[in-house]
């Protein structure tokens, strides 16, 4: 329990960290993913990422970059410390001997625990965060939109869909794509954090590295989750902002469909450029906060 609660202070420092420097970045992403295809003739409310952030600052100020901000922030200290945890406790499981550093595949597969254990937490929280940072993209006029927003927060997002929506299953619109985008994604992010640490320090001790050396495996590792999951992030974002009485998509599968027979396999990558743009300096500063802070606690 004791190296349990230690993985739940870290994560949760290191989610903190990740949250403040990425998360402009992601509201930018969500923009982009759940902006509707425009009428004939019509151009897209947003051309590119930074249109996104020139239309939004003007709408909504710089506050608007930080929409959605409240749900993944009052979540963060849960999210992480399962995240963390659960890998920490996969890890004891997949330990030959106490003390053992795991292999990069035993890294993988205790990835891939942990993304199960954080789906079901991520995905209830990013709906909600989604919908807040949706609902400019989603409406006609910017101006009017920022004026008087169909949500007023996250704990109105979540009675709205609570009344409205299903009751709390409601909440859990998306499980299906947030599911197939942690397991693999936090899989590939673990794996390659590791080796990245291990190529550092010519073997599998990595506990001497310094920070520039965990930035960079950091950095990587969060890189190669957006890319190696992108689409399925753009599938859980359009069907958790789609419309409830009257759905544009009826799943997952539909959607991709749909999505590709519209815009081609560009659809699937829109926002691409701010996901990893963000990827890169969210991941290190939350491996980064994780192990100094894991290392402190002994």
């Amino acid at each position: 329990m004791a190296e349990a609660a230690k993985d739940l202070a870290a994560g949760t420092v290191g989610g903190v960290a990740q949250l403040i420097c990425g998360h402009p970045f992601d509201t930018i992403k969500v923009k982009l993913q759940s902006q509707p295809a425009p009428a004939p003739g019509r151009p897209l409310m947003y051309t590119g990422a930074f249109d996104a952030v020139r239309k939004t600052l003007a709408a909504e100020g710089p506050f608007g970059l930080y929409k959605g901000m409240g749900a993944p922030l009052a979540t963060v200290a849960a999210f992480n410390a399962v995240l963390f945890t659960v890998r920490g406790q996969m890890e004891k499981l997949l330990r030959s001997e106490p003390g053992v550093p795991l292999t990069v595949r035993q890294q993988v597969v205790a990835g891939a625990g942990a993304g199960v254990a954080v789906s079901f937490l991520a995905c209830p929280t990013e709906l909600i965060k989604c919908r807040l940072q949706a609902q400019s993209a989603l409406a006609t006029d910017l101006v009017a939109a920022a004026a008087t927003p169909k949500y007023s927060g996250p704990i109105d997002v979540a009675r709205h869909v609570l009344k409205c929506e299903g009751g709390a299953l409601g909440l859990f619109k998306g499980l299906g794509p947030t599911l197939s985008r942690e397991v693999p994604g936090n899989a590939a992010m673990f794996g390659i954090y590791e080796a990245i640490k291990q190529y550092f320090a010519g073997g599998t001790d990595t506990s001497s590295l310094g920070r520039g050396p965990l930035m960079v495996a950091g950095g990587t590792a969060g890189a190669v989750f957006w890319a190696a999951v992108y689409p399925t992030d753009v599938i859980k974002s359009v069907i958790q902002v789609d419309d409830y009485k009257n759905p544009k998509y009826s799943g997952a599968f539909d959607a991709g469909k749909k999505i590709l027979k519209a815009e081609g396999v560009r659809g699937l990558y829109r926002g691409f450029g701010p996901a990893m743009t963000r990827s890169v300096p969210a991941n290190a500063a939350c491996f980064l906060a994780y192990e100094i802070t894991r290392s402190s606690l002994g």
